[in-house]
């Protein structure tokens, strides 16, 4: 699928975009905040910010525990499902058998705007050591296996258009050539990925990836293995 094209800032409600900023810094949050915290982050008074908090709590948004912090609420978990639902309905079973196969976390990331963003993970099941990579993790397009794979699917052309000033990375036309890309010490130090683009019809531009602590491991057939994996989804999704 084509990304949508980019849109201006416009016209935006501010009431609207305030109340997505209070998710989001929730979910970069490690900890509950509390409301005076929010309003910190969202530069508002604490009367503004806890106008926000009651309405997103009656959508079950967001929870309060028994002294006051504020943590993201099971319904934000009912709206993620319904992000790319057929995406990650072919995806899930592959990804398990593919991060039993590996020991590694693998996950889904998909394109999304100037950030590729982590869209479903499963961890190996028995393996206490494999690093663990969250759903709703984003990272720029200018690191990362997985922003790579999403660039080698489009031509030069179609990200200078859909991604004004985001640069169309060399490491990406290596990757179309190979069918996937790899990474080492980009987003986090010390980690490494492998991933390979998923291509489907309907759907946004995304990669499968594992992600790993170190280097040595073999990259070519831990690609070639992604690559395989990448064409099972594309197959599930048709």
């Amino acid at each position: 699928m084509t990304p949508p094209e980019p849109t201006g800032a416009g016209s935006q409600s501010q009431t609207l975009s305030r109340g997505i900023r209070a998710l989001e810094l929730l979910a970069e949050a490690e900890n509950p905040l509390s409301i005076a915290e929010l309003s910190e982050g969202l530069g508002v008074h604490r009367s503004i910010a806890y106008r926000i908090l009651r309405t997103l709590e009656s959508h079950s948004l967001v929870m309060r525990d028994d002294a006051g912090r504020v943590s993201a609420a099971p319904g934000l978990a009912a709206l993620a499902r319904g992000v790319s639902r057929d995406l990650q309905s072919a995806a899930l079973p592959e990804l398990s058998i593919l991060a039993n196969e590996l020991s590694m976390t693998a996950f889904v990331a998909v394109w999304d705007r100037q950030n590729c963003v982590t869209l479903m993970t499963v961890e190996p099941t028995h393996s206490r050591t494999a690093l663990i990579q969250r759903p709703g993790t984003r990272h720029s397009f200018t690191a990362g296996a997985p922003g790579i794979a999403i660039q080698s699917a489009m031509t030069e052309d179609q990200w200078d258009r859909l991604a004004p000033g985001q640069k169309y990375r060399s490491e990406s036309r290596t990757a179309r050539e190979r069918g996937y890309a790899v990474s080492h010490n980009e987003v986090i130090e010390g980690v490494s990925a492998v991933a390979a683009p998923v291509t489907a019809s309907g759907q946004l531009p995304a990669a499968v990836s594992v992600v790993y602590f170190g280097s040595g491991k073999d990259e070519d057939a831990m690609g070639l293995r992604l690559a395989e994996t990448a064409r099972r989804i594309e197959a599930a999704l048709r």
